[in-house]
């Protein structure tokens, strides 16, 4: 990569204006710029310069592709953010530059990292999280079903909030502020509730799927380390065959992070083990032994494991049942606890053959 050619005000490609960065990644920056020629805003996606990120380029406009033909036929499209209806690669001093014209632009709102990021680590209200989960596992169903798309990479900076109306847009807007944690009370006594969310603001909230940078085929992954480490599927670090259900792992993840503020895994490396090493550790102190069909079905095993169920670095584990972290640490009532945990534990199944999928999630009682 280097230095990123694209600057505020500058004039690239002579028809598009960098008005301001939308986000950043590994691979790209995403702009809002100004269609010159067509008096629009569009987003336009500056790659940095390298043979491999084109390829990956090539790849993510094939899936958006198939994404937005398919919402044309099927409103459970609706949960994916595929606001795009032109992609061309436009070649730029050796930069690749994928525009993606951009419509309803203003509609998106922040995303729900920023929305928990200011509930100060206590989770968000129940309902709430009942509703935007129906509402990723619609889309979920919907990459997996209907486009055969792994999203590889659910976590709450990708789904992203959205206000129907423009009032609710604005009051997002304004609320959340991403950069820092700030404690949002829920109509807090004596607040100027000019500038807070009520819960009944929160309820008319919906939640998109964002972010196809990292997807591929269910047929055809791309590349064997994905999705962002606490959202990790265990067969991922295990360097096994994904295929959709590793989207559901990770939606697990989130929905225990959105209910209770805390992530569910948070590996840390230590001195003589890996971030690997912790995550795995962390998964069989909550899930209980891996099976050794799973655990030595493929060579990158022996990274973690000196015999069936035993890690080969991390020796004293401190079993952990869900029921208890969410009675003990976070203080739930013991009524709440086990309908979560009912609907959350098959979502972490080991085996990626018997988790449920998006469809059996969205059956679950305790999402109704």
């Amino acid at each position: 990569g280097g230095h990123h050619p694209v600057q505020e005000g500058e004039v690239f490609n002579t028809r598009y204006q960098a008005l301001r960065k939308l986000g950043c990644g590994a691979f790209a920056t995403v702009w809002l710029c100004q269609d010159m020629r067509r008096k629009k805003h569009v987003a336009v996606k500056v790659l940095k310069s390298r043979e491999s990120f084109a390829e990956a380029a090539q790849d993510e406009v094939a899936l958006l592709r198939c994404v937005s033909s398919m919402k044309k036929k099927d409103r459970a499209g609706e949960n994916i953010v595929c606001l795009l209806d032109d992609f061309r690669m436009i070649g730029e001093n050796g930069f690749h530059i994928l525009l993606l014209r951009v419509l309803q632009f203003w509609a998106l709102g922040p995303s729900l990292q920023c929305l928990m990021g200011n509930y100060a680590a206590r989770g968000l209200p129940l309902p709430f999280v009942k509703k935007s989960l129906q509402q990723v596992l619609a889309g979920l169903h919907f990459l997996h079903q209907r486009c055969r798309i792994i999203h590889a990479d659910i976590k709450p900076e990708n789904v992203l909030l959205y206000g129907r109306d423009k009032s609710l847009q604005r009051l997002l807007a304004d609320t959340l502020d991403c950069s820092q944690r700030t404690d949002l009370r829920l109509k807090g006594q004596g607040d100027d509730l000019g500038n807070r969310l009520e819960e009944s603001d929160l309820m008319s909230i919906e939640v998109k799927i964002a972010d196809l940078g990292s997807a591929c085929w269910t047929y055809k992954p791309f590349s064997k380390e994905i999705q962002t480490q606490p959202y990790r599927a265990l067969e991922v670090l295990l360097g096994l065959d994904y295929g959709t259900p590793a989207d559901i792992w990770s939606t697990g993840c989130l929905a225990f992070e959105m209910a209770t503020g805390e992530c569910l895994f948070d590996p840390q490396p230590g001195k003589y083990f890996s971030r690997d090493d912790d995550h795995v550790a962390r998964i069989i102190e909550l899930l209980g032994r891996i099976p050794p069909q799973i655990a030595f079905s493929w060579n990158k095993a022996t990274k973690f494991f000196n015999r069936p169920g035993a890690l080969l670095r991390i020796s004293r584990l401190s079993p952990r049942s869900l029921h208890s972290i969410l009675l003990d640490r976070h203080h739930w009532a013991k009524h709440q606890v086990t309908p979560f945990a009912s609907f959350l534990l098959p979502a972490l199944q080991y085996a990626p053959e018997r988790r449920a999928t998006a469809a059996q999630c969205l059956q679950h009682a305790w999402l109704s």
